[in-house]
């Protein structure tokens, strides 16, 4: 009887701790946002596929190369990113989040704050997800 009650309160105790696959997805995402604003390139060249399309608001699409050169460059800055009522769909190995995000940002010396509505593809490849495609709008 111990030993049914021992392995009970485990298995209670892992599934309980265990993340589901969306949650697994909004924290990698929620960590891509932190990385680009303390410019971690390092992480930002891992959690990108090299594909890349990161669209902006304005209509400013950069690949994978430019937005690593504008970070390291200081030509564009994420003072903070925040993300609000981030919806994740996974299908097979792709995976769209949709989420409002609050952005600081400073692009060529500009600084402006934006309200945008954000959709981000992603792919996994091995146990990795990796950002495939994004586009914001004004929100």
């Amino acid at each position: 009887m111990k030993k049914l009650l021992a392995i009970v309160l485990l298995i209670t105790v892992v599934f309980a701790n265990a993340q589901t696959a969306e949650e697994k997805l909004t924290t990698t995402l929620k960590e891509f946002h932190q990385a680009l604003v303390k410019k971690n390139i390092v992480s930002i060249n891992q959690q990108t596929d090299k594909a890349l399309s990161y669209g902006h608001s304005n209509g400013w699409v950069e690949t994978k190369t430019e937005l690593m050169k504008n970070l390291e460059t200081g030509y564009m800055n994420y003072n903070s990113y925040k993300e609000d009522s981030v919806q994740v769909v996974i299908n097979g190995n792709v995976a769209h989040a949709r989420f409002v995000a609050d952005i600081a940002a400073t692009l060529n010396g500009k600084d402006g704050n934006f309200h945008l509505k954000v959709m981000e593809v992603w792919v996994r490849k091995g146990k990795r997800w990796l950002l495939f495609a994004r586009q914001a709008v004004r929100g």
